[in-house]
């Protein structure tokens, strides 16, 4: 299907010109100026964002269906796979409870589990991570950074762009991206960021099937798989102090990203000022995901990474431990479908990449290795009552040193708290 997506800004042929003595020593739009004359991409997009916000949602949502539908309409989920999934959620909820230990749901009521399309799926996510887009568009536009540009810099003018455009490039950024997370994700636990007040857990069947046809997988045991790893995720993040320490990294993650003007001059170092095809390269560096965060991490942030990346390992390795429990005994092909699964994460898309360094998940191989490793190293000390014990209490989470040697934790933990 030929694909539709809407174009910012009608393409010219002509290249346009640098406003006369650009750029001018006032703030951006202070002395009522146009300071994007010439540049029309830039001057589109703040008129844009200034009528939406920070993050320019309504344009945000409209990217992330198009990419998400390639610009088409989408079936609705055919009834008969929300029976299907029904059935399919008793028997994975009843089996994941009974190998946690953990309640599967926030009422007691039991999980739903609902087929969703791709539209569907996009809705729901950009409505569930609103609060971590806008605290980051928050610290994009407040940061400190220093709006005046240095005279005598060509590129000084960046500075000050950096902080206007940013969040709104964000806003298209996060559109794109959610957009092709639902074109790849199974279910709303791909990545394990907690969502609030509900037992209702979307899947996207359209996925599961283009899966299980490209690795010759059986349906029921794909969707029961899933079933069985988007509850395993859910019963995590409901016990209350691991939640709260997920929510809390998350959120001081993403209000701590600073925009680097140096480090964006120095990718823009090359170009050439007085060439007005530089004003397209540098365009396109803006429209660059990977440029766009690698100007934007923060010390902050790196000190906050040891203990989230341990949290996060040790909640992958633990599913994955549940996982391997009951599906061992209740699929029949689960050994091939485990592999294909674990190669699918290890080959992830630079999408998925990028929302997991944006939000500071980092879903790499060597997570789910430390993971894996630490949960049977407990296993093997201690069986799985010693492991249980990971959600006792806030103090019974592993630090980043116990991570890599779980008999550290578990000399811990046996210890009366002070």
């Amino acid at each position: 299907m030929e694909s539709r997506r809407p174009s910012l800004h009608p393409v010219s042929s002509d290249p346009p010109d640098l406003p006369p003595n650009f750029p001018s020593g006032a703030p951006f739009g202070d002395d009522g100026s146009d300071p994007f004359k010439g540049m029309p991409l830039f001057g589109d997009l703040s008129r844009l964002f200034a009528q939406q916000g920070n993050m320019g949602w309504d344009a945000a949502r409209q990217l992330a269906l198009s990419v998400a539908t390639d610009g088409g309409q989408e079936p609705n989920v055919d009834p008969l796979e929300r029976i299907r999934f029904e059935a399919l959620a008793r028997v994975a909820e009843l089996q994941i409870a009974t190998a946690t230990g953990l309640p599967v749901s926030r009422s007691g009521l039991g999980i739903t589990i609902t087929p969703v399309t791709r539209g569907q799926w996009v809705t729901s996510a950009l409505d569930a991570w609103r609060p971590l887009f806008d605290a980051l568009a928050g610290s994009l536009q407040n940061s400190s950074t220093d709006e005046t540009p240095d005279p005598g810099n060509p590129l000084g003018f960046l500075a000050p762009l950096m902080k206007m455009v940013g969040p709104m490039m964000l806003g298209m950024t996060a559109g794109s991206m959610v957009g092709h997370l639902a074109r790849r994700c199974f279910g709303q636990y791909d990545l394990p960021i907690p969502r609030t007040g509900s037992d209702e857990l979307l899947v996207l069947p359209s996925n599961l099937d283009a899966f299980g046809e490209e690795w010759s997988l059986p349906s029921d045991d794909l969707r029961l798989w899933i079933c069985l790893q988007e509850i395993a995720v859910h019963s995590v993040l409901l016990v209350p102090h691991v939640r709260a320490r997920l929510d809390d990294y998350l959120l001081r993650y993403v209000s701590s990203f600073e925009p680097d003007a140096g480090a964006l001059e120095e990718h823009l170092g090359e170009l050439d000022i007085t060439d007005p095809a530089a004003i397209t390269n540098i365009e396109v560096s803006f429209t660059d995901p990977q440029m766009l965060l690698g100007a934007m991490q923060s010390p902050t942030q790196r000190e906050l990474l040891p203990g989230f990346e341990t949290l996060i390992a040790t909640i992958v390795g633990y599913v994955d431990h549940i996982m391997d429990s009951v599906g061992t005994n209740l699929l029949t092909n689960y050994s091939m479908l485990s592999e294909a699964l674990r190669r699918r994460r290890v080959e992830a898309d630079p999408s998925d990449r990028f929302v997991e360094r944006l939000f500071g998940l980092e879903l790499s191989q060597r997570t789910y290795e430390r993971g894996a490793a630490f949960v049977n190293g407990v296993v093997e000390r201690s069986g799985d009552e010693g492991l249980a014990r990971l959600w006792e209490s806030e103090r019974t989470l592993p630090t980043p040193n116990e991570l890599d040697a779980p008999g550290l934790w578990l000399a811990r933990i046996e210890f009366p708290e002070d």
